[in-house]
């Protein structure tokens, strides 16, 4: 039987890393006070109210209430066990964990989301292992060399070849995996007998990995042409692959999207891997379709520039044009277009010139929305004919008159005057007659969207004590927030013997941190929130460290809230005794009993109502 891992191995993996760096890679985050703010990853937000506290080592969202340590930070966002998150920062931190804790009752090896890693996971290195290493491969990996692929791309990229003769079955047959995990992995395609073949026949495989960098899924290219077979086929939407929130190569992207503070957005796989061989590693591309809302949700998280870099030829034109369109209405991100000279697509440059130059355009061809609106206004009109010259011309102006930096306005007139000779007076004549009688076309890029405030709300303007808390349960989040960051306030209150907490979360909370401190010199919330683990509970915690706190050095405020606390719990305990007497006396039909009870109660509870307006 696996063995735990060990509190000590936990610690020593949680205080290797800071808890932003790891978040950093998923959020893009902004100084704030004392705190990191970023938009929320687990819902739909545009203005920042997700905290980074680095002193705690916890994240918080004041909006969906989302919270804990680094390792529930990598739980929630990735739906992994405990287990696995250490692990998962384990690696990332470069530190070694014994192969006898890596199979826990919830690894990925017996979790269901897991077994289905594990096998594409295995699948992937099987399929890379035919191209690189038996016969059927050769001309598979032929093929790749001749795109320009050198064998260090392919091995980044974990490309494989699955043959015409199905291997899948019979691998995880003799591994003996059950029939309706592999018919649920979406690897197999089931006849109506329900057998199964290989999915992915005499195909070039990609690999699809999830932010975490595991194999979740496959896109496979034709090697040889055949009409009755799509060119590019993708596995099916499984339990851990859903193609709306998943971004090719968004994992190895991920880091030089951060520290450039932009993502190039490109057609096709192969445009990816080229760029990223040349030294442009910070693009992805979506799954064959325009970017989805949660797509767009997720570079808008750890960046705020984009580039569309699609194919030269009318297609790649065109669904520049949409990406433009739909990206700006739902994001606030910065967006460009980066357009290959002579109407090549990325990988077609890369093959005809070399990286120097690849890289080049990326540096220095970047263009702006209506730049690029200027030059697509343009396909398929003659501009050496008068009568196109001065519809384009009024088209581009509607566009122009929506700019609204004056700067870049006197840009593209200059433009248009460079191009067509027209006097630039007689543009900006032209320009505010339209702003007068028409309204300008403001072109993706431009709207004047919301903007994401540079400096985020400050944290003490977003934590509002929640309206339905009496003058008790204030005192008890009070005190228990003083008792775990002050050793001598945790003392002055434990010396009372008869002290307890009126509500049971923050008396099991309590409870709880007097187990943990005998193991641990001072309560770290990172660290307790692993030892609390029970989700309601974490959450009351990350509630009570996160609310303002008082600055005093005297026990004025803890004794005013054990006051409070110690005289309300009488009441509580008198209130729970005489029901349990109610019940009894129901029991044995004693009306007289009942009736006096019910005066009792009705007592306690004016005393308690008082108590609580008090």
């Amino acid at each position: 039987m696996a063995m735990r891992i060990p509190e000590d191995v936990i610690e020593n993996v949680r205080s290797s890393v800071n808890i932003a760096d790891v978040v950093g890679q998923y959020v893009q985050l902004k100084k704030s006070g004392k705190n990191l703010f970023g938009l929320c990853p687990f819902h739909e937000e545009k203005t920042p109210s997700f905290s980074v506290n680095e002193e705690k080592q916890i994240f918080h969202c004041f909006s969906c209430g989302r919270g804990g340590n680094v390792f529930k930070f990598l739980m929630e966002l990735n739906n992994i066990s405990f287990p696995e998150a250490v692990l998962q920062v384990a690696d990332d931190a470069n530190i070694t964990i014994a192969d006898e804790y890596k199979q826990t009752e919830s690894s990925p090896v017996n979790s269901e989301f897991g077994q289905l890693i594990g096998l594409y996971e295995d699948a992937a290195k099987l399929y890379h292992h035919v191209l690189m290493n038996t016969q059927v491969g050769e001309e598979a990996l032929d093929y790749l060399h001749k795109r320009g692929l050198n064998d260090d791309t392919i091995n980044t990229f974990d490309i494989g070849f699955a043959p015409a003769e199905g291997l899948l079955k019979p691998f995880f047959e003799e591994r003996n995996v059950d029939y309706q995990t592999l018919r649920s992995s979406g690897l197999f395609i089931e006849n109506q007998d329900g057998q199964l073949r290989d999915r992915f026949s005499n195909r070039v495989m990609f690999t699809i990995r999830n932010a975490s960098g595991k194999v979740i899924a496959f896109s496979g290219r034709l090697l040889h042409k055949d009409p009755d077979a799509p060119k590019y086929l993708n596995s099916p939407e499984t339990k851990i692959f859903h193609k709306s929130d998943t971004l090719f190569n968004f994992d190895l992207a991920r880091r030089e999207i951060r520290k450039t503070d932009a993502v190039i957005l490109f057609e096709g796989f192969m445009d990816v891997i080229a760029a990223y061989s040349a030294g442009v590693k910070n693009g992805i591309a979506s799954m064959g379709t325009s970017l989805t809302t949660d797509q767009i949700g997720i570079l808008q998280r750890v960046t705020n520039t984009l580039y569309v870099s699609y194919d030269g030829d009318d297609a790649g034109q065109n669904a520049t044009h949409r990406a433009l369109s739909l990206i700006s209405g739902q994001s606030n991100m910065d967006l460009g277009v980066v357009q290959m000279p002579e109407g090549l697509d990325p990988d077609e440059y890369l093959r005809k010139y070399d990286a120097e130059h690849f890289r080049a355009v990326y540096e220095g061809a970047k263009e702006t929305p209506v730049g690029f609106a200027l030059r697509y206004l343009a396909r398929g009109r003659n501009l050496d004919n008068q009568s196109d010259q001065l519809t384009y011309l009024n088209e581009v102006l509607k566009i122009v008159a929506g700019v609204h930096s004056p700067v870049e306005q006197d840009l593209y007139l200059n433009q248009l005057v460079d191009r067509f000779g027209v006097d630039k007076a007689s543009l900006k004549e032209q320009l505010a007659d339209i702003r007068q009688t028409q309204t300008p076309i403001v072109v993706p890029g431009e709207q004047p969207a919301t903007p994401l405030p540079s400096t985020p709300t400050p944290v003490k303007q977003l934590v509002r004590e929640p309206a339905h808390l009496d003058r008790i349960e204030r005192a008890e989040r009070l005190l228990l927030q003083r008792m775990l960051i002050d050793q001598s306030v945790w003392l002055h209150v434990t010396a009372n013997q008869d002290f307890h907490f009126v509500h049971d979360q923050y008396q099991t909370l309590f409870l709880m941190a007097q187990g943990f401190k005998q193991t641990h010199a001072d309560v770290q919330i990172a660290a307790f929130l692993d030892y609390v683990n029970d989700d309601e509970l974490q959450h009351t915690l990350i509630d009570i460290t996160e609310q303002p706190s008082v600055d005093r050095d005297d026990m004025t405020d803890v004794n005013d809230c054990m006051h409070i606390i110690m005289n309300q719990a009488p009441i509580e305990e008198q209130i729970r005794q005489k029901n349990i007497a109610m019940i009894e006396a129901k029991r044995l039909n004693n009306h007289d009993l009942q009736n006096q009870l019910t005066l009792e109660l009705v007592n306690l509870y004016k005393q308690k109502q008082a108590m609580k307006n008090a």
